[in-house]
């Protein structure tokens, strides 16, 4: 028994499920209504959206008493806790720029395309984006690539639909909609000016 009176009446298989996306969103940030499976190669129904859907309001409480905002976006398909750090210090600078380049591909491609068509993205297509937006100094390592996809993986913001033992220039990507909760206007502005005013500092240096 705890002191938690909802969770208490669940049945012992129902706090299992409860605990378990709890555990989730603190791991992922978010929970997909639909996410792909490679079996089938199309996008399927996340069971884990459902139970957090059912006990939301409960689940909300319970990040509230750490102060953390459980959203939901119906529309997106998308429940997650708002979390400040997933811009800024918890992703290494590679990672902000590809979820940068991810971003403006989905925006671009979801303005030209119907909002039920899945939006995909290439690693080739991330790195012309970077180029011609002046952010990319040097092509990363292979090892950096694939920890960066990694990492984008792990909050539910994209899905290599090809093997990450063979990442490469062709390998492609489904980019979810919850890539619009992490980056909205004023942000990648704010990014795109960081980065630039980073790089006149680096070309500062260099003439000294």
């Amino acid at each position: 028994m705890t002191m938690i009176p909802y969770y208490d009446e669940l049945l012992e298989e129902e706090q299992q499920e409860v605990s378990r996306v709890i555990r989730l969103l603190l791991r992922q940030t978010f929970i997909l209504e639909h996410k792909y499976e490679r079996r089938t190669g199309r996008l399927q129904h996340n069971r884990d959206f459902s139970v957090c859907s059912r006990h939301l309001e409960f689940i909300r409480e319970y990040f509230a008493v750490s102060r953390i905002s459980l959203r939901e976006n119906n529309q997106m398909g998308l429940i997650y806790i708002e979390n400040d750090g997933l811009t800024g210090d918890k992703l290494p600078q590679l990672a902000t720029l590809y979820l940068l380049a991810l971003k403006l591909i989905y925006d671009e491609q979801m303005e030209s395309i119907s909002a039920s068509v899945n939006v995909y993205a290439t690693i080739g297509q991330i790195h012309e984006k970077l180029g011609n937006c002046r952010l990319f100094k040097r092509q990363p390592s292979p090892t950096d690539i694939r920890r960066t996809v990694t990492l984008l993986k792990k909050y539910q913001l994209i899905e290599p639909l090809d093997m990450m033992e063979d990442l490469s220039a062709e390998s492609r990507l489904m980019v979810y909609p919850s890539i619009n909760a992490v980056l909205l206007g004023n942000d990648i502005r704010q990014l795109l000016a960081a980065f630039e005013e980073g790089e006149e500092n680096d070309d500062t240096d260099e003439d000294d």
